[in-house]
């Protein structure tokens, strides 16, 4: 399964470009919604790092592990998707014009 290399490996780079993108920015709004934005990142990297170590051990210790991770993984992409939809929703009434 190559995909969940894949994934892993552009949600992390979605991760630091979010996180580097808040320091850039001066807005408080902006810095929300790319944190929002981060957090998605980070949950869909976890949860397919999650899933991409149960299918590569296959073992009971490692299926207990991977739910751990997966279910943050689930959690962060969740809380993630509501800050982001939230601040995107805020910025947009606050700048009707553009």
């Amino acid at each position: 399964m190559v995909i969940f290399p894949i994934v892993i490996v552009i949600t992390a780079v979605l991760y630091i470009y979010y996180k580097v993108a808040i320091l850039k920015s001066n807005d408080e709004l902006t810095q929300k919604y790319f944190n929002g934005k981060a957090r998605l990142c980070l949950g869909t990297f976890l949860l397919f790092f999650g899933i991409n170590q149960y299918i590569f051990y296959k073992t009971q210790l490692a299926l207990f592990i991977c739910l751990i991770i997966v279910l943050f993984g689930a959690l962060q992409m969740y809380r993630g998707f509501k800050e982001a939809r939230h601040y995107r929703n805020e910025w947009r009434r606050l700048n009707p014009n553009e």
